[in-house]
């Protein structure tokens, strides 16, 4: 692709998620154009993820506006997090994710979203204030050119986003930078498991929808390795069909993707 076909890519996506926040700030509940229905109240919240992603949480201890069903999985449960850790979350949206981390790290930890969206950065800072989070902060920057320091962090997550990237080489590049050695990934994302058909492929909005972007996992594994890292492991998980199949109802999109777990390590030198 060229740098300007790159940047409308980019910038759809944007406008997407730009637009979420708007109707998440105005009562409406759902994925943007994406999924059918997030759960928008935090009486819903604890039953909700626990019965999607397994996620063993306190939802009481989650900001209010933090959750906007827009995940694929559970990235801060396959991570493994441990109390002091420093956790960078790729696409961090309103902060959800973060949140889940920070419970992990604890008060000795330390937590950073990145997002390219100003909205949702706004949103997410809103969220962190409201519970008084200190040790959580969120940074205006792609994931493709991460605006953090080399070898600072312990482990990275990220939750149905590097998909969006038209440029995976250079996220997973920018990844592999900012890890320390022995450093870890834990993703969830969705990936292709047939090739997709081109109104799918050639759609512009599409790309926004996590569905366009999917690659295989092979292909995956070409990337992470030539980027530097080690001990790579992807597993598929079948039952996200269940809820991609109402993404786009009788496209028989869950046909050609799945969501996934993705784990690799920077492995000391």
């Amino acid at each position: 692709m060229t740098s300007s076909t790159n940047d409308n890519i980019r910038n759809a996506i944007r406008e997407q998620y730009r637009k979420l926040v708007i109707l998440n700030d105005f009562g409406h509940c759902g994925h943007y154009n994406v999924s059918p229905c997030c759960v928008s109240t935090q009486a819903h919240l604890k039953e909700d993820i626990t019965e999607k992603d397994g996620t063993r949480i306190n939802g009481d201890k989650i900001p209010e506006g933090a959750y906007m069903g827009l995940g694929c999985g559970s990235p801060t449960a396959l991570a493994s997090l441990k109390p002091g850790e420093t956790v960078l979350d790729l696409g961090s949206g309103a902060g959800f994710d973060c949140f889940l981390a920070r419970q992990e790290v604890g008060e000795s930890g330390h937590v950073i979203g990145v997002d390219m969206t100003p909205e949702m950065i706004n949103k997410a800072r809103e969220n962190a204030e409201k519970a008084a989070y200190k040790n959580v902060e969120f940074l205006l920057g792609e994931i493709e050119c991460l605006p953090v320091a080399d070898n600072s962090i312990d482990v990275i997550i990220s939750n149905c986003v590097i998909n969006l990237s038209p440029e995976k080489e250079h996220v997973f590049n920018e990844v592999f930078r900012v890890l320390k050695q022995g450093g870890r990934l834990a993703i969830s994302d969705i990936i292709a498991i047939a090739t997709l058909p081109e109104e799918f492929r050639n759609n512009m909005n599409m790309n926004a929808r996590c569905i366009a972007g999917a690659q295989f996992i092979y292909e995956i594994e070409e990337m992470l390795t030539k980027s530097g890292f080690t001990k790579i492991e992807i597993r598929t998980n079948v039952e996200s069909k269940n809820f991609i199949k109402n993404w786009i109802p009788k496209s028989k999109l869950e046909d050609y993707i799945v969501s996934a777990t993705i784990k690799a390590v920077k492995e000391n030198n």
